[in-house]
C-alpha cells in the first residue's frame, strides 16, 4: 500500500487520541487505512 497523507494524519491523531473512526464513501479505502493503522498499534479492529 502506498502511504497516503491520511496514514500520516491519522497515526498522528492515534498519538494523541486512543480511539479513531473512519468515515467516508464506498470503496476510497477506509478499510484497508485501518488495517494498515492497526499493524503499527496495540489495536482493537471492528467493522459494523
Amino acid at each position: 500500500m502506498i502511504r497516503r497523507k491520511k496514514y500520516t494524519e491519522l497515526k498522528n491523531s492515534l498519538d494523541t487520541f486512543p480511539v479513531a473512526a473512519l468515515l467516508g464513501p464506498r470503496q476510497i479505502g477506509k478499510t484497508t487505512l485501518a488495517l494498515e493503522i492497526a499493524k503499527d498499534f496495540a489495536s482493537v479492529y471492528l467493522d459494523l
